[in-house]
């Protein structure tokens, strides 16, 4: 018993030993760490970025942390600044970067350094920097020695290390919540874009002697992914918002998905032109899935243009209003019409398919006349569009932008359309054909009624078919449109009231005199219209397409101008033989007064 006792004590006296030894060992190691190691690293942190950068960047933080037992570190306050004096030195000397950076962030934290690896092998492996709500301002000024250049060092960093490590690397570097800020200085006065809440993750850089000419990284990273789960801005003029839900991009396969993007009107239909000041188109957007594959990063970083192979954009909506009893825009709609907008975008932009589906698209407008909301729709749309660009003309080799759709007016008839617009034109070139088939004509009222005055009472649209040319001053082309058992009724505001009522013997001349029932007649000739639409210049593009077809559609069934004339006489005969049959008529009951009161 007093052996076992004996070697219980000399074991525990021996651990005790050792565990003297061990802190003695760490103690010493830290206190040696903490007054030598840590002012060497401090120092070779400062030196490494302006050495590495020929002097472009300064590194400053106001403290460094380092934990051995669980190889973590960080730094506090940390700022990185460019010298202005070194850069215009490097822009001489034709060697200066597009993007210089701004970086500001509270701390930096080095995850699971590998302490051990470094003093073996010379490999400082580092498995993940993390860095929390950094302040990041990019300022672009393209450079033309930069225009072919690829997204890699000019100077291999690996010079840098080489005498102090073999390799240098980091799985993971991840920014949270992130407030960048973009600042374009390629025109006399800079644009200043900014976004918060943005979360980019860089996987897998790495410097040793042979990544600076690694082809599959870019900036010596193997990927690149940035996050934004809500965001939401106001436009400048303050008339809407524009939210984005839920935006991921991956930089390795070029895929960007955003799940929901809005563009949030912030009055009502009524009120907006109001709060505008005239008669301004109110849009409202909404897109559930908005997909782009084949970003080309390198060439957005460097010159922040935009190319994508593919876009797609499916279950959405788009509404278009304009209340045209207000006050007429200060300035014509000229340079307005989507391409010639495009062209106007200050970033250059390049899809060379945009696919879409499931789209339902509205315009309406509130008629001074009628005092009614017109509107016309075109559901469940889709199709492509290819040559979305705004590249300059010398670099275009195709200058048209096609869109080839089918949808279904006022959700039934089927209608197939093709848009050609001209890139390079400037008084805004583009052609419109299309096919409409299987639609009744009262489902047109909704349309018709407010904006038009008529009502259908009856008629199929067989097949309508159509072929224009357009321009900012007007179309002109040619429309057959097939149709049986048309009837209508020519409506007018009743006086102090929103109602519209039926005129009756309008109604009964325009049936009778001037429409015809169908087309082909029953004589089988078929009618053919000759559109030549004049643009009022305050009007949009989509009033454009509506009134050229609308003018196309009236010449068909027989509202020609010329029998438009001519009912516009016999309503004026009727009106006066109206007017000489009521006084007649107070003649009369005047003279029949005068002889009951001498009989009186």
């Amino acid at each position: 018993m007093p052996d076992q006792i004996t070697k219980k004590f000399n074991s525990v006296k021996w651990m005790a030993l050792a565990a003297l030894v061990v802190f003695l060992v760490f103690g010493t190691g830290f206190i040696y760490f903490r007054l030598r190691i840590k002012p060497l690293i401090e120092q070779e942190l400062r030196e490494l970025v302006p050495r590495s950068t020929q002097g472009l960047y300064h590194l400053d933080f106001t403290g460094l942390s380092i934990n051995l037992l669980t190889a973590n570190a960080s730094l506090s306050n940390v700022k990185l600044t460019p010298d202005p004096a070194v850069l215009e030195k490097l822009r001489l000397l034709k060697k200066a970067p597009n993007n210089v950076y701004h970086i500001e962030l509270r701390k930096l934290s080095v995850l699971n350094f590998h302490l051990f690896r470094m003093f073996k092998d010379k490999r400082l492996n580092i498995d993940e920097i993390e860095i929390n709500r950094p302040k990041i301002t990019m300022v672009n000024r393209q450079m033309d020695y930069n225009e072919n250049r690829a997204p890699r060092p000019l100077k291999s960093p690996y010079d840098y290390i080489s005498k102090v490590l073999k390799e240098l690397s980091v799985d993971t570097v991840n920014f949270r919540e992130a407030a960048f800020k973009y600042v374009d200085n390629n025109k006399e006065k800079p644009i200043v874009d900014s976004i918060a809440n943005l979360n980019v993750t860089l996987a897998d850089w790495l410097i040793d002697k042979d990544s600076a000419k690694d082809t599959t990284r870019m900036y010596l990273l193997k990927d690149i992914m940035l996050n934004l789960d809500d965001y939401s801005y106001a436009t400048p003029d303050s008339l809407y918002n524009i939210h984005l839900s839920e935006m991921n991009f991956k930089a390795s396969t070029g895929l960007l998905h955003v799940d929901k993007f809005e563009l949030l009107p912030r009055y009502s239909e009524m009120e907006f032109g109001q709060k505008a000041g005239y008669a301004k188109d109110r849009y409202s957007i909404r897109m559930n899935d908005l997909q782009l594959t084949g970003i080309n990063l390198p060439l957005y970083i460097k010159k922040q243009e935009l190319f994508a192979r593919q876009m797609s954009i499916g279950d959405g909506t788009v509404s278009v209003f304009n209340n045209n009893e207000l006050e007429k825009p200060k300035e014509p709609k000229m340079g307005k019409y989507p391409h010639q907008l495009l062209q106007k975008v200050g970033s250059k932009i390049t899809i060379r398919k945009l696919d879409l589906y499931h789209l339902n698209i509205a315009y309406a407008e509130f008629d001074r006349n009628s005092k009614q909301k017109g509107k016309i729709t075109f559901e469940n749309t889709s199709g492509t569009i290819t040559n979305i660009t705004n590249a300059p003309a010398e670099k275009q080799k195709n200058k048209l932008m096609v869109a080839d759709l089918t949808t279904y007016m006022m959700g039934q008839g089927k209608l197939d359309t093709k848009f050609s617009f001209d890139l390079l034109a400037e008084d805004g070139a583009f052609t419109y054909s299309g096919l409409l088939h299987g639609l009744n004509g009262p489902a047109m009222n909704a349309v018709t009624k407010p904006l038009g005055m008529v009502h259908i009472k009856s008629g199929v649209v067989d097949e309508l078919s159509f072929d224009l040319k357009a321009n900012e001053y007007g179309a002109s082309g040619n429309m057959v449109f097939k149709y049986h058992d048309l009837a209508i009724a020519v409506l007018k505001r009743e006086a102090g009231t929103a109602w519209l009522i039926r005129q009756g013997f309008l109604s009964f001349l325009a049936n009778n005199l001037i429409i015809n029932p169908q087309n082909p007649s029953k004589e089988g000739i078929l009618s053919k219209a000759v559109i030549n639409y004049n643009r009022a210049s305050d009007r949009s593009f989509f009033n454009l397409i509506w009134k050229s077809l609308f003018q196309g559609i009236k010449y068909s069934v027989g509202v020609t101008p010329q029998k438009e004339g001519q009912i516009k006489a016999q309503v004026a005969r009727f009106e006066k033989m109206k007017t000489e049959r009521d006084k007649r008529r107070a003649n009369r009951q005047k003279r029949r007064a005068q002889r009951k009161q001498e009989h009186q």
